[in-house]
């Protein structure tokens, strides 16, 4: 599969979330990690230890920067002064494409800080793209959209998460953050193939994926990011590995974290799906 501008990465193999818990153990034992994910709205300040701490890591190991708050897809302008902070601190990371949710979470200046599903329309999926090449063109790097894992649906829906995903990154050119745990997650919430949905995505625009651990509950799944990645999980990235290619894969585990070794662990059970992994990776 030839590489292009979204999907080349080939040099960006397995990556961990930087999280506050693990600074001082990463700083100090300088392990080996191809690259971190960092959430950008956490370090789009003006100073202090964040970017002090920001800058350390980056004297050491490729960041990408991942973001919780574009909302793509609400109705409203994108926000200028958070594209303004965000430049500069895609100048500071040199972060080589960058990521955001498929989502909308905000309404006349209100921000819910919640990723919300949209309704899969053609409406939707149009006002969605033109705000991703306006982002991109501002921001001057690729940018990839997330599937959201959902819990409700809009009876006006036009067409399937998976067809509005590829509608929307067909109009905008843009990338995908595929999160193949999120994929599970909506698929035992809503009732459909997992694979369906994974095998429906086009190749040539996957730039990264995300794995994570989630919560079941009597009547739903929850995507939490507080345990380990379950097996059905690990065979859908296998999956996904085998119909993209070696791709940018990022463990992601947000609450009740453990120590740095253990989420390290987990993340490199991933190194068996891509037998291109270079050996300082094994």
């Amino acid at each position: 599969m030839p590489a292009n501008r979204l999907n080349g990465f080939t040099d960006y193999e397995i990556g961990i979330g930087l999280r506050i818990p693990h600074y001082q153990h990463i700083l100090k034992n300088k392990p080996v990690v191809s690259w971190f994910e960092i959430i950008s709205e956490n370090y789009m300040v003006d100073g202090g230890r964040p970017l002090a701490i920001l800058d350390q890591i980056l004297e050491q190991y490729q960041v990408v920067q991942h973001g919780v708050s574009m909302y793509f897809g609400s109705a409203e302008p994108l926000n200028r002064e958070h594209l303004r902070r965000l430049k500069a601190l895609v100048k500071r990371t040199k972060t080589p494409w960058l990521t955001d949710h498929l989502c909308w979470g905000s309404v006349d200046g209100r921000y819910t800080h919640d990723l919300l599903p949209m309704p899969y329309t053609f409406e939707a999926a149009a006002i969605t793209a033109r705000k991703i090449r306006e982002a991109s063109s501002y921001l001057e790097v690729p940018i990839a959209v997330e599937n959201v894992s959902s819990y409700a649906e809009y009876h006006i829906s036009e067409m399937t998460e998976w067809e509005f995903l590829n509608e929307v990154a067909e109009q905008a050119d843009c990338g995908i953050l595929l999160d193949v745990n999120n994929i599970y997650v909506s698929s035992r919430n809503h009732d459909f193939d997992p694979y369906e949905y994974l095998n429906s995505v086009p190749p040539e625009r996957v730039t990264q994926i995300h794995l994570a651990g989630h919560s079941k509950f009597e009547r739903y799944i929850l995507d939490t990011h507080d345990h380990p990645v379950i097996d059905p999980v690990w065979q859908l990235y296998a999956g996904a590995i085998s119909r993209f290619g070696p791709t940018p894969t990022l463990l992601e585990w947000d609450d009740r974290i453990p120590s740095f070794s253990r989420v390290h662990a987990e993340a490199m059970k991933a190194r068996k799906f891509m037998p291109a992994l270079s050996p300082v990776m094994r």
